[in-house]
C-alpha cells in the first residue's frame, strides 16, 4: 500500500512518465500513414503520368514528318535514353520510384521501333488438321491441358 504523504506526486508521476516515453515506430509504418492519406501515392501517380506521356509521344511521333512531331519524338527518345539521375523527374529516377526496370523499357521501345512501330504479334497455337471439334470438346481439351 502507498503511504498517504507520497501518494500525490509519486503515484501520479509514474503515470505521467509513461505519457512522454517515445513510441517505437518503424519507417514503413510512418510512410504508410502518408500513403493512406494520398501523400506519397500522388507523387507516384504523377511520375507514372510523366512516363506514360513520354512513351506515348515516342510512339505517336515515331514516324512523323512535320518538324514539331520530329522534335517530340527526339525529345522523348533522348529522355528515355538518358542515364542522368541528377533531377527528380529523370527517366532513371521515375523508373526506380515506380519499381520498373529502366533498361527493359528502353529495350522494349527500341524493339518496337525496329519492328516499324507494329505491336508484337502473339504466337497462336497450331491447330490440328481435320474437322473442328464442337465447343464442349474444345473446352474440355483446354481445361485438361491447363
Amino acid at each position: 500500500m502507498v503511504a498517504k504523504g507520497k501518494r500525490g506526486f509519486s503515484g501520479g508521476h509514474d503515470r505521467l512518465a509513461t505519457l512522454f516515453e517515445p513510441d517505437v515506430l518503424l519507417p514503413a509504418q510512418y510512410f504508410a500513414a502518408f500513403r493512406r492519406a494520398g501523400g506519397l501515392e500522388r507523387e507516384r501517380l504523377l511520375m507514372l503520368a510523366v512516363l506514360e506521356d513520354a512513351i506515348d509521344c515516342y510512339q505517336k511521333f515515331a514516324h512523323s514528318r512535320d518538324p514539331r512531331g520530329v522534335q517530340m519524338f527526339e525529345e522523348s527518345g533522348e529522355w528515355v535514353r538518358s542515364t542522368d539521375r541528377s533531377w527528380l523527374f529523370s527517366f532513371e529516377n521515375i523508373c526506380d520510384t515506380l519499381e520498373i526496370n529502366a533498361d527493359y523499357v528502353r529495350r522494349g521501345l527500341r524493339e518496337w521501333k525496329e519492328r516499324g512501330g507494329l505491336p508484337r504479334r502473339a504466337k497462336l497455337p497450331e491447330l490440328a488438321a481435320g474437322p473442328a471439334p464442337d465447343l464442349p470438346e474444345a473446352a474440355a481439351a483446354a481445361s485438361a491441358s491447363a
